[in-house]
């Protein structure tokens, strides 16, 4: 790989260079072609890299150059350098031994559609600047509810709406200040002190930073303590005990963030109860179904999302779990309008006759940036090529293999699940001594056997603490995962305990 170097700087005449063409079709067509070669020839042989990177921090930095190169190098060369320097500091999410977090799901219909919207390259910031763009978002936002069963009040076909977020954060922070906005409006400005906004010590740390980014005084973010008694969801009793004694002192309740599917267990809050409470003190309540939600287009996990009609927004994000590439956040809301009056701008730049008529949707408005990219047509294609019932046998396809991972783990006495399994999760932990009275040592004995699991490369896994316990997870989801492989990891995670329980 060459370098700038500042004799070539200044001595490098410009015919050196040669014509300059950032789009030449042709080449365009060979390096795409190469490209795509190179892709499926990574996911064909994806499992045999080490799962999680083995590289220490700043391997990169020391093998590549200090500073761009002043000369064009062949693609061919950017590519072999891609396989010797880049591909041995990935961790490989899309690998069949991936059980690590939640699953990073793709497909083929997403990929074309990530193409697809690539090739466009559309800035989709209001109507006018590409109708189509706006338009299938807003159907493909109303296909996937309808496939949720999601009441019509969050529909386009009804009085609400849905939008892309890039992630959860955002789609969270969006409704955050379009809540915080409203109450504002109530008791005016100079109380934005008094507003308070609830969550449980399971709800992801995003809330608690995006509760700061919207003006949420730190001291009135309230996080409320969950059990392993409730499975660790959020218990109505204590969130309107919270909600009373803050009222009591004159502080406004303003935000609820229940779960459907927390990240260290999938637990799920109850919405239908903890939204009855809210209501009575005009508290915005959103549902985060990020991993989740995407189950409860099979009717056995509909279930799940009961109460929904209470809420005021709901997100989810399909790159979880419904095949489709990072990032795909859908947010659902009730009241656009509130979106729109606490985020919409109208720059005379950006006017236009349809816009200033209300007659179209600006998703510029319903988000924290202006420029937006035409993600909606990877969800479309997915839809359009698999059909819900192949979603729905994917979804259930991943819930039978942690159901078969599970049935192991309850199998070996020396091991035990921590909570329920709700979806394709297993919380576990390797506890040969039940009756100790000493936790610290099953939690240096669990810490341990994940670095020893981890450490060959061959699977990975992460972990979380709840109720005090470090607990291994073990996420079924990745899109070529197939039963050998949850096996397989299996008989890696019950030798290498052997080797620590031997010792």
């Amino acid at each position: 790989m060459g370098s700038l170097d500042e004799n070539d700087v200044v001595a490098c005449p410009s015919n050196t260079i040669g014509e300059f063409n950032p789009l030449g079709v042709e080449e365009f067509r060979r390096q795409a072609h190469r490209t795509v070669d190179f892709i499926a020839d990574y996911y064909k042989n994806v499992e045999s890299y080490p799962v999680q990177s083995q590289v220490e921090p700043g391997y990169l930095r020391n093998r590549l150059p200090a500073a761009a190169p002043y000369r064009p190098e062949p693609f061919d060369t950017i590519m072999k350098d891609i396989e010797k320097e880049i591909i041995p500091g990935m961790t490989h999410w899309l690998s069949p031994n991936f059980f690590a977090f939640f699953p990073a799901t793709v497909s083929s219909a997403a990929f074309v559609g990530e193409m697809l919207s690539t090739c466009f390259n559309s800035v989709g910031f209001n109507w006018m600047a590409s109708p189509a763009a706006t338009e299938l978002e807003m159907v493909v936002m109303d296909w996937l509810a309808k496939m949720l069963k999601l009441p019509t009040s969050f529909m386009f076909c009804g009085t609400g709406g849905g939008v892309m977020q890039g992630t959860t954060s955002e789609a969270v922070l969006c409704t955050l200040i379009a809540a915080r906005d409203r109450a504002l409006r109530a008791v005016g400005a100079e109380h934005v002190g008094k507003l308070v906004v609830y969550g449980s010590d399971q709800t992801h740390t995003a809330y608690a930073k995006a509760c700061k980014c919207a003006g949420i005084f730190p001291r009135n973010i309230r996080i409320l303590p969950t059990s392993r008694d409730d499975n660790f969801s959020l218990s109505p009793q204590a969130l309107r005990r919270a909600i009373e004694a803050d009222v009591a002192v004159g502080l406004v309740p303003l935000y609820l963030c229940a779960t459907v599917g927390t990240t260290s267990t999938t637990a799920v809050d109850p919405v239908n109860e903890l939204a009855e409470i809210a209501a009575a003190h005009k508290i915005w309540v959103h549902v985060d179904a990020a991993y989740a939600g995407s189950a409860c287009i099979c009717p056995e996990f509909r279930h799940h999302l009961d109460g929904v009609e209470r809420a005021d927004s709901l997100s989810l994000s399909p790159h979880k779990w419904l095949l489709t590439y990072l990032d795909c956040c859908c947010l659902w809301v009730k009241e656009p309008s509130l979106l729109v009056r606490a985020l919409g701008t109208n720059p005379e730049y950006l006017r236009n006759k349809r816009s200033d008529l209300g007659s179209v949707v600006d998703y510029k408005d319903w988000q924290l940036g202006t420029g937006r990219r035409f993600k909606s047509l990877r969800l479309w294609l997915v839809m359009r090529s698999y059909g819900v019932a192949n979603l729905q046998s994917h979804i259930r396809s991943d819930v039978r293999l942690a159901k078969v991972f599970e049935g192991m783990v309850r199998s070996d006495p020396r091991f035990e699940v921590v909570v329920p399994r709700a979806f394709s999760l297993v919380c576990f932990r390797v506890n040969p001594q039940k009756e100790s009275d000493d936790p610290r040592y099953t939690n240096l004995l669990n810490r341990k056997l994940a670095e020893s699991i981890n450490s060959t490369g061959r699977v990975y896994v992460t972990h979380t603490v709840v109720g005090g316990m470090y607990t291994l997870r073990f996420a079924v989801g990745a899109t070529l995962t197939q039963e050998r492989h949850v096996v397989a990891a299996w008989k890696l995670i019950r030798d290498s305990a052997d080797g620590l329980l031997d010792r």
